[in-house]
């Protein structure tokens, strides 16, 4: 077959398609990825094939927005992002597109996927990544830290889904003048049902971290994380593995791979860690966020595959992304989170119930607070066990395998 992936998103979000792409690949399918610029050397490395649909100059403006990291700013920076991404993948998918060999594989903001889907009736699959895309009545996914909606009235609950929904459709409204343009009627209510295809909807979060609700899609299929985030042969670099070598196993400092705007959240971890007696290891791309030059128990490097990197340290402290909670999850390591926006709030709430981390809200994020949340979690034997029971479920699993299979029956 001839299988479209389209990713849309940060590391977090294209990573996990290029594994599954991978391994699609190698079962004999032709792969082609229809993404952003910044991702294609990731993409040529593994052989699959690439078509662009924003340049690095477009990224680089979406991630350096100063409203990208906000609650109730941030998603609506990335719904004009999509807006503007929409007529160029749809554009592609019509030039890449062969009926009767083709296999869609949307994400959840791949709204040019679910369009072609409707329009042409084409084969396809939504993947999707964090189970609070997910609307139930029953248990509510975390909008914000610490504020679940889920004991609320149902009209309550009702009520501001709808009123959420609204403001949504009124910030993609140039989405449904070009679908107008295109024959089709507008949508309404884009993240209630729209989003998922009604095809197939595949989960990639295991049930225990995302218990499915009654009400959820009935064509949704979980499968679990797809634990992918480097190409073959990638090593961690030579000053990482002398860092760890010198001294008792760091705290991980990630804020998210596109975030440029973390210089506290750096500066409060260099001062935790300094507190605790602990080491410190600072992954970004962006060094003009840290200090100059850092302190002596911290280690800055451009980029550090979790996969390696994790199992050789004590904890992470991070924003909350799905895929990095999920490496996590396989290092067998505590988790402290500051939850930003999207998919964060709910998965820090998902991993404080499942007894494996803590977070803190962005307001709350100081050093001293940060240094007794960490200490809390390194020192209780308890999260210590739930990391290791959480571990071997993972390592009994081989989520892109299963998610593979589910491609190929969708054809």
């Amino acid at each position: 077959m001839r299988i479209l992936l389209t990713p849309m998103g940060s590391s977090g979000d294209v990573f996990p398609y290029l594994g599954i792409g991978a391994r699609l690949q190698a079962r004999g399918h032709e792969v082609i990825v229809i993404t952003m610029a910044p991702f294609q050397s990731a993409c040529e490395q593994l052989g699959l094939g690439f078509h662009p649909i924003l340049t690095q100059a477009d990224f680089t403006a979406i991630t350096d927005h100063p409203d990208l990291w906000t609650l109730r700013k941030g998603l609506m920076v990335v719904m004009r992002a999509l807006s503007q991404a929409l007529p160029a993948c749809y554009q592609a998918l019509e030039t890449l597109y062969q009926p009767g060999n083709t296999v869609l594989v949307g994400h959840t903001l791949s709204f040019a996927t679910r369009a072609f889907e409707e329009k042409h009736q084409a084969p396809a699959v939504t993947l999707q990544l964090a189970p609070c895309v997910f609307r139930s009545l029953h248990q509510q996914p975390m909008m914000s830290p610490g504020s679940s909606m889920s004991h609320w009235p149902m009209w309550l609950k009702k009520l501001t889904l709808y009123a959420a929904d609204m403001l949504l459709d009124y910030q993609l409204r140039e989405v449904n003048h070009w679908r107008r343009q295109h024959g089709l009627a507008p949508v309404k209510r884009f993240f209630q049902d729209w989003i998922h295809s009604p095809n197939r909807v595949i989960g990639l979060f295991p049930e225990w971290f995302g218990e499915p609700q009654p009400d959820w899609p009935s064509q949704l299929r979980l499968t679990g994380f797809p634990l992918f985030d480097q190409v073959e042969g990638a090593t961690l670099p030579d000053a990482v593995n002398t860092f760890l070598q010198a001294g008792d196993a760091p705290i991980v400092f990630a804020p998210g791979s596109a975030n440029r705007q973390a210089a506290d959240f750096f500066k409060a971890g260099l001062a935790a860690t300094q507190q605790l007696g602990l080491r410190a290891l600072l992954p970004t791309q962006y060094p003009e966020q840290l200090p100059d030059p850092l302190p002596e128990h911290a280690l800055h490097v451009p980029f550090a595959a979790f996969s390696q990197l994790l199992p050789h340290c004590a904890a992470i402290v991070h924003h909350g992304g799905i895929g990095t909670c999920g490496q996590a999850f396989a290092a067998g390591i505590p988790q402290l989170i500051m939850p930003m926006a999207f998919d964060q709030p709910d998965n820090a709430d998902r991993l404080q119930r499942l007894g494996v981390g803590d977070y803190l809200a962005p307001k709350h994020f100081q050093a001293s607070p940060l240094a007794a949340k960490l200490q809390a979690l390194l020192s209780s034997a308890e999260v210590a066990q739930a990391c290791q029971t959480y571990q071997q479920q993972i390592q009994n699993s081989d989520a892109i395998e299963r998610t593979c299979d589910l491609i190929e029956q969708a054809r």
